[in-house]
């Protein structure tokens, strides 16, 4: 657990942002430093060394900054999961609630294989909507989503509970409860 209170301890709460009464957990401290960042990605790494997935997806925006670092340090495809418009290829499409709205998601139709051992990744796991919309795409087309992972997870809101009720075994490297 060294580690993991070393990356807490690393993340900047920027209160009332985006709004009033929100606790904003910014994960831009763990990427600015060389030695913050190693951590990061080498738990991440040790964890899905022996495992192996055949391609790590990650979900827009800083999904994609993790997840591709790690596909390069395992060996593997990176594949982006990006909101509606973004990729210029045939896509697969998700639309999901957000408590103010909805939004929809992508991926190209030829990002995964049927059989396909995917693990899926983000920087936060909040509400949960995102990446179980991501889940359900990759499914889709035929991929075994293995794990959801992120930094950080704030069960407060529900997402890592939703999730897990989904059928998407999570891991994260650090929760924030409450303020």
């Amino acid at each position: 657990m060294q580690d993991a209170d070393y990356l807490k301890g690393r993340i900047r709460t920027v209160p009332d942002w985006p709004e009033p009464g929100v606790q904003f957990r910014d994960i831009t401290p763990l990427l600015s430093d060389p030695r913050a960042f190693r951590v990061l990605i080498d738990q991440f790494v040790h964890r899905y060394f022996d495992t192996r997935p055949s391609a790590v997806a990650g979900l827009d925006a800083r999904g994609f900054i993790i997840g591709s670092v790690l596909a390069y340090e395992l060996n593997i495809g990176f594949v982006p999961i990006r909101k509606k418009g973004k990729l210029p290829f045939t896509t697969v499409a998700e639309t999901y609630e957000l408590e103010y709205g909805s939004a929809t998601v992508e991926m190209h139709t030829d990002a995964v294989q049927a059989g396909d051992r995917v693990l899926l990744i983000d920087d936060l796991i909040a509400t949960g909507g995102t990446m179980l919309a991501g889940k359900r795409l990759l499914e889709r087309l035929g991929a075994t989503v293995i794990e959801g992972a992120a930094i950080v997870d704030l069960p407060e809101l529900g997402g890592s509970r939703r999730l897990r009720e989904a059928g998407l075994p999570l891991f994260t490297l650090v929760s924030f409860d409450g303020a």
